[in-house]
């Protein structure tokens, strides 16, 4: 079974295909990538590197020959999304993969105030629609993505947020990339959604307290508008539409949407997923370095 993962010079890719390593041959690995010189140490451990471009179709060509399966990691590109993935699909299509397994987003598809969800679950229907047999692995919001967060917070004394009292599983990075390992190098896991969750639902005011007991600092978590969120996002340098997107996380987890909790990554690993709480203590020296 030779398996092909996509974005693999990315954070979640390189996690990802490190532990494909581990369990498979790594003749068995071809691992896709813009950036070929940057996984340059997977190749001298057998694995095969391959040139390709989702804004380029044609490099796609030959990326993903003699490959069964493929891990279709979605790009970063908001608003575009949709298309990226459609080329890699068809490329896939073409060159006989069978199933794709694909990094989607909680609720993908559903009513939600997120343009994300729209592109995760036009990306799901696109794969079915080309008779691929899929697994979608609908990632909850990263627990990393709230260092940034929790740092400023120590320094400031203030953890702003337009999240109002809902809560979300955040899920750690390598929990994604250890669910998504099992699935590539497991049998079963065709035409299956998986959502891939913390082990709890965690509010701007548990967050707080975690920055807190961490710290020794304390941080009040302090409710804005969502026009007053998208508003620190373009002070800090966010484009005012991409500010407006990541301010709508804050929107959908105030009115209950991305509140599942899941025991998938248990359920695909063999062990509990990382809380919140772990996640920062991981990153302890980046917030004392602020507090």
């Amino acid at each position: 079974m030779t398996i092909a993962i996509t974005g693999a010079a990315g954070h979640l890719g390189r996690l990802t295909a490190q532990l494909v390593l581990e369990r498979v041959p790594a003749d068995e690995v071809v691992l896709v990538t813009r950036r070929p010189d940057a996984i340059a140490d997977a190749a001298d451990a057998g694995a095969t590197v391959r040139h390709g471009d989702f804004d380029d179709p044609s490099s796609l060509a030959g990326a993903f020959d003699g490959c069964e399966r493929m891990l279709l990691i979605s790009t970063h590109v908001l608003g575009n999304r949709v298309a990226q993935h459609s080329a890699a699909i068809d490329a896939a299509a073409a060159a006989g993969v069978g199933h794709v397994i694909y990094t989607s987003g909680e609720n993908a598809g559903g009513a939600l105030p997120l343009v994300v969800a729209q592109e995760h679950g036009g990306t799901e229907e696109a794969i079915r629609a080309r008779g691929l047999r899929c697994t979608a692995l609908r990632n909850g919001l990263y627990a990393e993505f709230q260092v940034a967060a929790a740092a400023r917070a120590a320094a400031s004394g203030r953890l702003v947020h337009n999240n109002g009292d809902g809560a979300t599983a955040y899920v750690s990075r390598e929990d994604c990339a250890a669910a998504a390992a099992a699935v590539l190098t497991g049998d079963g896991h065709e035409d299956r959604i998986y959502a891939i969750t913390g082990p709890e639902l965690v509010s701007q005011a548990d967050l707080a307290a975690i920055v807190t007991a961490i710290t020794g600092r304390p941080v009040e978590a302090v409710a804005i508008d969502d026009e007053a969120a998208a508003q620190l996002l373009v002070d800090v340098g966010l484009p005012a539409e991409a500010a407006r997107t990541y301010a709508s996380f804050g929107t959908a987890i105030r009115e209950g949407v991305l509140d599942g909790v899941s025991s998938a990554v248990e359920d695909l690993t063999g062990r509990p997923p990382r809380s919140m709480r772990e996640v920062l203590e991981a990153h302890r020296s980046e917030l004392e370095e602020t507090a």
